[in-house]
């Protein structure tokens, strides 16, 4: 079979090859790609709290697969889970202090991922690398 250089076959073998590496690197915190951007994604909002609604949004996955990984992370004591208090139809994630320590000693290891990710790229090259994903992640629907 002839090497298929097509930009979506090349996206998705670096996407598999870099989601079994960050899996990888991570299992040792028992941590997957998937837990580490709930993390990252409470992280970086004001209280360290979302709904499900948004955190399905945020991932692009199923109510099923999100509510799956949130479950994981409660039980690991990663997130706390609670209701609305108006409207019980609505469900919200918290981070705890214990996740937000994971999500510090997970964010290095990530950095060193991606610093071997790049590896082969001058900074230039990085800049416009990045500079091209965004351009083309702010144009997906």
């Amino acid at each position: 079979m002839e090497n298929d250089s097509s930009c979506s076959v090349l996206l998705k073998q670096i996407h598999d090859v870099q989601e079994k590496n960050i899996n990888n690197t991570l299992r040792n915190l028992d941590l997957t790609f998937s837990q580490i951007n709930v993390l990252r994604a409470l992280v970086h909002t004001a209280d360290k709290q979302m709904s499900l609604k948004e955190l399905e949004k945020i991932l692009h996955v199923a109510q099923s697969t999100t509510a799956r990984i949130v479950a994981k992370m409660e039980s690991k004591g990663l997130i706390d889970s609670f209701g609305d208090a108006s409207d019980k139809r609505i469900k919200y994630i918290r981070l705890t202090q214990y996740g937000e320590q994971y999500s510090s000693n997970a964010k290095q290891k990530l950095e060193e991922e991606e610093t071997h990710l790049l590896s082969s790229l001058t900074e230039t090259e990085k800049m416009v690398f990045i500079s091209l994903l965004q351009k083309i992640t702010s144009n997906l629907s």
